[in-house]
């Protein structure tokens, strides 16, 4: 091979090698290319800008009460923004924001400059575009792959959208601090207003908050933010946004931070009670309740609420004394330490309200605390309801014929129970009669009447109204039972008696109306379940009974100590060794119920803690509340056409002639009234006393 020769193979071997050099080269510069792009988010992605909004939840009245969020971000449209805040904004971060197509190319040869001196990157030329593309899509790891990204992403979003759009979404979708997305929930954390209400001097104290959250957080940096803030003012002057006039009067202002808190310490049982069931309903409708911006109308009514939150706290506290009190002998027998006895020794307390004529829960508390406990006595708690549950045994009663001027002996009784063990029931009072009507033995709460009646109706019967009026929890079929041994929830219970003040129709509660997306389509409706359980005639001869018990019975005191005169009916109810204490009451306008006692049902509340001493002045108080700060209208229990009113004799029980001597008025059902004169009182009799009672 000739020198000419090897030169020319020396030349093709040259070639060859920068060939394969230039092939990897391009090969590695393709694969970083489609690396690159891998991480690109996709055209239907950048065309179907989604981020992640708050789920506000409202009461009935139209008060935000709750809300729920990964990101708290409340999406605002433009509209709604002020000019002074898009300008704050412009002159600030990206004042040729009108004039790029996604990157501010004149301010890239400072950017080089500066980071190669600095071998750094110091020096960022990010336009409000690209910070939006970082801010959905890329995060804040500075990287040369991240920003090459960034740049191809915010072309892109540039082709995509208008400046408005883009402006639109950067403005809702910036983090600004302190757990805050977008300038609605930025305006409502630092200052407590909407956006649109934001003045000059806030809104320029916003703008900061951007580039570094916790470097210029009014909060808790306020002189640093006051400067920075007068920096984007003075931004505006050099734009021609703001007169030298006004500068010098609004940077002279202190940044005066209003800090929103939400109303979420509001009904936080209920709120909680809320979020469950949302948690059904957005796994049925395949809805995300924590991103998808959902607006949630409830049935609480933000002055039932307030009235029962009163009546708490007014009352608890006393009751807790007392209740510490009476449990210090325990303590020291049992050598407690001073934690755990402060721990076991927590009188807690469920209350419920209702509108019985649509199922709305207008109102509801789980316990004393719902940062010490999430327990939700109102729903949860299984409790022994005492003579609050006597109510269904009289239902069934008079549904069968039985009428309130039938007797049964108040004496001692003894009952051997299925297994075989025997029970001596007693009266709360210790004491016993003789024959006694049945509305005495209601507005008395006489257990051993109730013993012998339910000895007669049989407990299965009992235990089968009960579970048509709604309470769904296991109940013993045993004679016990008309004393209240098996367990109830307190919210079950409230809207059973909402049957007789709905003339006899349940409707089951409910605690959401409705839910609409973020557009404002409603995307659920919660259907109105109504059912006839009694005749109208047995829940106002029901009703009727149980008025006696606030006129004149156990729970007279609503009336003598009180002061609420308005029509209203209930049930006092107590359990053995005082450890539960109710009282169920309502009027033509809503049904209520209260129960206290400690979750350890081992514990009692103390001997004389019975529901008339324990649990109804805090529905007193709730009520005459309730009546004082809304305008309610008087109204009665309406006694429907198949009730009749007569006279009869209280001894007999018949109709009463001129000579009867004790003659009472009463309301029968028109199937099961009295028919005949009183035979035994026809005559003069010089012992006769006429005198009339009203239930």
């Amino acid at each position: 091979m000739n020198r000419l020769q090897k030169s020319s193979l020396w030349s093709q071997i040259k070639e060859r090698k920068k060939a394969i050099i230039i092939g990897g080269i391009t090969v590695i510069i393709l694969g970083w290319f489609i690396y690159l792009l891998s991480g690109l988010p996709s055209l239907t992605e950048l065309e179907n800008i989604d981020p992640a909004l708050v789920t506000r939840v409202y009461s009935e009245d139209g008060e935000l009460i709750h809300e729920l969020f990964k990101y708290n971000r409340v999406y605002v449209p433009i509209e709604r923004i002020p000019q002074h805040t898009i300008d704050a904004l412009l002159y600030t971060e990206d004042h040729r924001f009108y004039r790029h197509w996604g990157i501010d190319v004149k301010r890239i040869p400072k950017v080089i400059l500066v980071d190669l001196m600095s071998l750094s990157f110091r020096q960022g030329f990010s336009t409000i575009t690209m910070q939006l593309a970082r801010n959905l899509y890329f995060g804040f790891h500075k990287t040369m792959n991240r920003k090459l990204r960034e740049i191809i992403t915010a072309i892109q979003i540039e082709r995509t959208y208008s400046k408005t759009e883009i402006l639109e979404m950067y403005l809702n979708q910036t983090y600004f601090g302190h757990g805050v997305y977008g300038i609605q929930a930025a305006a409502k954390k630092y200052f407590g207003k909407d956006a649109s209400e934001l003045t000059i001097e806030e809104s320029a104290a916003l703008i900061p908050v951007l580039k570094s959250p916790a470097y210029y957080s009014p909060i808790n940096h306020p002189e640093r933010a006051s400067a920075r803030r007068n920096l984007v003012m003075r931004n505006m002057v050099v734009r021609g946004e703001l007169t030298q006039a006004e500068y010098d009067s609004l940077s002279q202002l202190p940044i005066e931070i209003d800090e929103f808190e939400l109303q979420s310490k509001v009904a936080p049982y209920f709120t909680e009670y809320v979020r469950q069931q949302l948690q059904v309903i957005g796994d049925s409708l395949r809805v995300d309740i924590y991103e998808d911006g959902l607006n949630v109308y409830t049935t609480l009514n933000s002055k039932v609420q307030a009235a029962v939150d009163s009546a708490v706290y007014l009352h608890l506290p006393e009751l807790q004394a007392r209740a510490e009190k009476k449990l210090e002998p325990l303590r020291k027998k049992l050598n407690m330490t001073d934690s755990v006895f402060a721990e076991k020794s927590k009188v807690q307390i469920a209350f419920a309200v209702i509108n019985q004529e649509n199922g709305h829960i207008m109102a509801m508390v789980g316990g004393r605390d719902f940062t010490e406990s999430k327990f939700n006595r109102a729903v949860q708690a299984r409790r022994q309801p005492g003579s609050a549950f006597k109510p269904f045994l009289y239902t069934a009663a008079i549904d069968n014929g039985y009428t309130t001027v039938d007797k049964f002996l108040n004496q001692p009784v003894v009952i051997i129970n299925p297994d075989g063990s025997r029970w001596d029931p007693e009266n709360y009072t210790k004491t016993f009669g003789g024959l006694t009507t049945l509305r005495e033995a209601v507005y008395n709460s006489i257990n051993l009447v109730a013993v012998r009646l339910i000895q007669e109706i049989t407990p299965a019967t009992v235990v089968d109204y009960a579970h048509k009026m709604g309470i769904n929890t296991p109940l013993r079929p045993f004679p016990t039972l008309a004393l209240g041994s098996s367990e109830v929830i307190p919210l079950e219970l409230v809207s059973a008696f909402g049957i007789f003040a709905n003339q006899g129709v349940r409707v089951e509660p409910f605690a959401i109306s409705r839910i609409e997306d973020r557009f404002g389509n409603v995307i659920f409706q919660m259907p109105t379940k109504r059912s006839e359980i009694l005749s109208k005639a047995t829940a106002y001869i029901m009703t009727n009974l149980l008025e006696s018990v606030v006129n004149q019975g156990t729970g007279g005191s609503l009336r003598w100590k009180y002061g609420f005169t308005k029509p209203a009916a209930g049930k006092t109810g107590t359990t053995n060794d005082f450890t539960d204490a109710w009282f169920i009451g309502y009027t033509p306008a809503l049904t209520a119920g209260v129960w206290v006692g400690f979750d350890d049902p081992q514990l009692s509340l103390g001997r004389g803690e019975s529901g008339a001493i324990a649990a109804l002045p805090i529905w007193a108080e709730f009520i005459n509340r309730v009546y004082d700060s809304i305008n309610i209208p008087e109204e009665s229990f309406q006694q429907p056409t198949d009730v009749i009113s007569l006279q009869v004799c209280e001894e007999t029980g018949d109709l009463a002639t001129n000579y009867c001597p004790k003659i009472l008025n009463e309301v029968f059902n028109v199937k099961y009234h009295p028919t005949g004169m009183c035979p035994k009182h026809r005559g003069p009799s010089q012992n006769k006393k006429k005198k009339s009672f009203i239930f």
